[in-house]
């Protein structure tokens, strides 16, 4: 497989490919395809497609098929809050082809209070065919937009109080500022760490205005992460920034909210190499170069 695409310096590779049991699993199930040759090759193919949109390295190290909100250390307390809150809206943030958010629903959050966003309408779309699904099968609302585009979430402080007036039919919103101040967890993984710190803040600052002010809200993800703040350099060239556990808490709680509001909790670990690809690269993390890489589960939780 040699094609290669713009924005990265990336060739698909099908080795790349690697399942474990609870993923196949949860394939099987959302696919109905029963045998795994098969469930293999209909997911390449898929991949190749999206891969010819963006040449993301999540994409090429089929990162997409790994349960990363279902692993995450706040998933149990996620997935209480959609049970027991009523008219919880869960909000899969940067969604690529919702397959966290088709976890979460399989495993009980209400589906008509699920909504999603990615700033590639293609991927959702992709998405469906991937899950064999139809808007009518799998009725999430999807809203394309740039998190940084102001009529996709305008740029307000944090909400301390409840909003006024009824929260807005989720099928019938066309950007996230009806929801601000509205929505009760947010997922954003393998997000934060496409940006530079000052781009962070500002992600944070938008994804803090959507949050409802009770207690428990949560914003919740995983990314890459390191023991000591700084800049960041992956194998193609381009930098981005990754936070510390520390500076990842200042960032939320006294930078984004005012200190107090909320509880941050974050934890580091190192990433195991699994392995190299035909190019010699990691096989799973293919972007992390030679050193070690961390990535960080973390949860910022109204009080």
């Amino acid at each position: 497989m040699t094609e290669t695409c713009s924005m990265y310096n990336l060739s698909l590779d099908r080795n790349l490919y690697s399942l474990d049991g609870e993923e196949q699993n949860f394939f099987k199930r959302q696919t109905d395809i029963q045998d795994g040759e098969k469930l293999k090759e209909h997911i390449i193919a898929v991949q190749e497609e999206a891969f010819k949109v963006v040449n993301y390295p999540c994409i090429q190290g089929f990162r997409f098929t790994k349960l990363k909100i279902g692993r995450h250390p706040a998933y149990k307390d996620f997935l209480k809050l959609g049970q027991e809150r009523r008219g919880a809206i869960y909000l899969e943030m940067a969604c690529c082809f919702g397959n966290d958010a088709r976890l979460a629903v399989m495993d009980g959050f209400p589906v008509e209070n699920v909504i999603a966003a990615d700033i590639r309408p293609e991927f959702w779309e992709l998405g469906h065919k991937l899950f064999k699904s139809t808007h009518e099968t799998f009725p999430v609302p999807f809203i394309a937009g740039d998190v940084f585009d102001p009529a996709h979430i305008a740029p307000c402080p944090p909400f301390y109080s409840s909003p006024s007036g009824p929260t807005p039919d989720l099928a019938t919103v066309t950007s996230l500022i009806p929801l601000q101040g509205r929505i009760s967890a947010i997922h954003a993984s393998a997000f934060f760490h496409l940006f530079n710190e000052a781009q962070q803040l500002i992600v944070a600052q938008r994804l803090a205005s959507l949050l409802s002010p009770e207690p428990g809200s949560m914003i919740f993800g995983q990314h890459g992460g390191v023991k000591d703040k700084g800049p960041f350099t992956s194998f193609d060239g381009v930098t981005t920034f990754n936070h510390s556990i520390e500076s990842w808490r200042e960032m939320w709680d006294g930078g984004v909210f005012k200190k107090g509001e909320v509880t941050v909790e974050a934890v580091l670990q190192e990433v195991a190499k699994r392995g190299k690809t035909s190019e010699g690269k990691d096989r799973h993390w293919v972007f992390v170069g030679d050193g070690p890489f961390y990535v960080m589960d973390w949860c910022v939780k109204r009080i």
